[in-house]
C-alpha cells in the first residue's frame, strides 16, 4: 500500500484493533423471537450467552456466500460460530467499518466454501490517516451515502410504478377512454355490431360442461357473460365464442419419449412465462406427429391467442407460428372481427383480477364453463388497430426510461465504489497540516502494546463448518 498521503500510515487490523473468532456454541440456528441472535442488543432478556461484548463492535462473516461481509454491533452483543469479531477498535470506528465491510480486501481460501483465517485476518493491511481525518472522511461518506441510498430508493421504485403505468394505461384503453377523442373524429367508422354481423362465427368448442349462466363482471373489456355495464360508442359486448374459435391443448404421454424432441412447438406454462404480452416463436420442449396422433393436442394457426388458466393464471402470449399447448392453456384462434393483438391486450388489462372468473383458493384455475361464457367489449375493427398501436408506443416509451432507471441503478453503485476508493486514497476530504499524523497515533499504541503482557494467540485455521 503505496502513495498514502502525508500523515497517513499503512497498518494492519491487528495492530488496531483486537481479532477473534464468535461464540463457538451459537450456530445459524440460534434464532429467538427478537431476531438473530448475533446482531441482537438485548442482553437482559437472556438469550446472549458466553463471549458477550459491549460497546461498538464488527462482525465479520468469515465462512460461506457471505464470506468477507461485515456487520456492525453496538450495545451488549455476540456473535455466532463462523464469524469474527472485531473489537477494542483504536481507530474512527465507522472509518474501519467503511473499508472493512468490501468482501474483495479479505484474503479468502477454499473453493466452493470459502473462507478466512484468523491469522490472514489479523494481517489485513489498513491504510490510516489521522484520527481528525478519519472523522472528515465518515462525516463525508454518511452525507453520500445519504443520498446514494435516496436515489437507490426512488431508481428501484421505477419498476413498480412502470408495471403500475401499464396497467392503468391497458384499462384506460380497453375502457375506451384513451381513443375517445379518436373515435369522435372519425362520424363514419363501421360500427362493432356491423363488424360482428358481416363475419362468419367460428365452430364451437364440443364436449365438455355447458356455459355458466352467472355474470362476473371484469375491470376492463372482459366478463363472464354480459355485464350490465354498458359499452362505449360503437363499441359491442359480445360473446368471445362467436368471433374466435375456443379450444384447449393436451400434454403427450411422457411415458412415450418417442413423441418428444420432433419439430412441433408445444407451449408449456414455462413457455408462457417468458412470453408473457409477447409474440411466442419458438418452445422450450416440442412434440412431433406421433405425440399430436396419441393425444388431445392440436396444432393451431399463427396467431392463436394462449392464456394460462391453472398454474400461474393470467400468462399470455400469441403464436408466431402453427403450435401446440398443454391442457393448461385455454386458446382462442381470432376470426377477421378481432385482432389477436387486442384480444391479448384486453386479457391483459385485467391484470391479476382476472383470477376473479376462477375458482379455488390455494390454487385459482379458470373452468371451461366460465370460459365458454367469456363476453369481450369488442371495439370496430379500426379503432382495434389503434388501440394496439397506441399501447405498443406507450410501453416502448416506458421501457426506454425503465432500462434507464436500472442503467442509472448500476452506476448509483459504481460511484458508491468509487467514492470509497476515493476516500481511502486521501482524495475525498482535504488535509489538514494541525492533524496529528497516524504516525504519531501508531507509535503510541505500539508504546502501549509493549507494556501491556503478550496475549495468546491461536492458531489461524479454518473454521469448522456449521451442521
Amino acid at each position: 500500500m503505496s502513495g498514502l498521503p502525508r500523515g497517513w500510515i499503512a497498518t494492519q487490523l491487528e495492530i488496531i484493533a483486537k481479532v477473534g473468532w464468535g461464540n463457538t456454541t451459537l450456530t445459524k440456528k440460534t434464532y429467538t423471537d427478537k431476531g438473530y441472535t448475533a446482531f441482537s442488543a438485548a442482553g437482559p432478556d437472556g438469550f446472549l450467552s458466553t463471549a458477550e461484548h459491549n460497546g461498538f463492535g464488527i462482525i465479520l462473516s468469515a465462512i460461506g456466500a457471505g464470506c468477507g461481509r461485515c456487520f456492525r454491533a453496538n450495545g451488549k452483543w455476540t456473535a455466532i460460530k463462523n464469524t469474527m469479531t472485531i473489537t477494542e477498535c483504536l481507530a474512527e470506528r465507522d472509518y474501519l467499518f467503511a473499508f472493512l465491510n468490501d468482501p474483495k480486501r479479505w484474503p479468502k481460501k477454499g473453493g466452493a466454501q470459502p473462507f478466512i483465517t484468523l491469522g490472514d485476518a489479523r494481517l489485513v493491511s489498513i491504510p490510516l490517516p489521522p484520527l481528525a481525518e478519519q472523522k472528515r472522511i465518515v462525516a463525508k461518506l454518511d452525507a453520500l451515502s445519504a443520498k446514494s441510498a435516496r436515489a437507490r430508493t426512488e431508481l428501484a421504485r421505477i419498476e413498480t410504478l412502470v408495471s403500475r403505468y401499464k396497467q392503468n394505461f391497458l384499462r384506460t384503453s380497453f375502457l375506451g377512454k384513451a381513443t375517445e377523442e379518436w373515435r369522435a373524429k372519425r362520424p363514419n367508422l363501421e360500427a362493432a355490431s356491423d363488424l360482428i354481423g358481416r363475419i362468419t362465427a367460428p365452430p364451437k368448442a364440443r364436449g365438455g360442461r355447458d356455459a355458466t349462466d352467472r355474470v362476473i363482471e371484469g375491470k376492463a373489456a372482459l366478463a363472464v357473460n354480459k355485464p350490465q355495464r354498458a359499452a362505449p360508442s360503437n363499441w359491442q359486448w359480445v360473446p368471445l365464442g362467436q368471433i374466435a374459435r375456443q379450444e384447449t391443448g393436451h400434454t403427450p404421454s411422457r411415458s412415450h419419449p418417442e413423441w418428444w424432441g420432433g419439430d412441433i412447438p408445444w407451449i408449456g406454462i414455462k413457455d408462457a412465462g417468458l412470453h408473457h404480452g409477447q409474440i411466442i416463436e419458438d418452445t422450450l420442449q416440442k412434440t412431433n406427429d406421433a405425440g399430436l396422433a396419441n393425444s388431445a393436442a392440436r396444432l393451431l394457426a399463427a396467431g392463436t391467442v394462449c392464456l394460462s388458466r391453472t398454474a400461474s393464471v393470467g400468462y399470455v402470449t400469441i403464436m408466431g407460428k402453427p403450435m401446440a399447448t398443454s391442457q393448461d392453456f385455454v386458446t382462442w384462434t381470432c376470426t377477421e372481427a378481432l385482432l389477436p393483438k387486442f384480444l391479448m391486450y384486453a386479457l391483459m388489462a385485467e391484470g391479476d383480477d382476472i383470477t376473479d372468473f376462477g375458482n379455488g383458493t390455494t390454487h385459482t384455475t379458470i373452468y371451461f364453463p366460465e370460459v365458454r361464457a367469456m363476453h369481450i367489449c369488442l371495439a370496430p375493427l379500426e379503432e382495434q388497430y389503434e388501440i394496439v398501436r397506441r399501447i405498443e408506443t406507450a410501453f416502448a416509451r416506458i421501457d426506454r426510461l425503465a432500462t434507464e432507471a436500472k442503467r442509472a441503478l448500476t452506476l448509483v453503485g459504481k460511484l458508491d465504489e468509487a467514492i470509497l476508493a476515493k476516500a481511502f486514497r486521501g482524495e475525498l476530504v482535504p488535509q489538514d497540516e494541525s492533524d496529528e499524523p497516524a504516525s504519531v497515533l501508531l507509535e503510541r499504541i505500539r508504546a502501549e502494546q509493549a507494556l501491556a503482557p503478550k496475549p495468546k494467540r491461536g492458531r489461524g485455521g479454518k473454521p469448522s463448518l456449521v451442521s
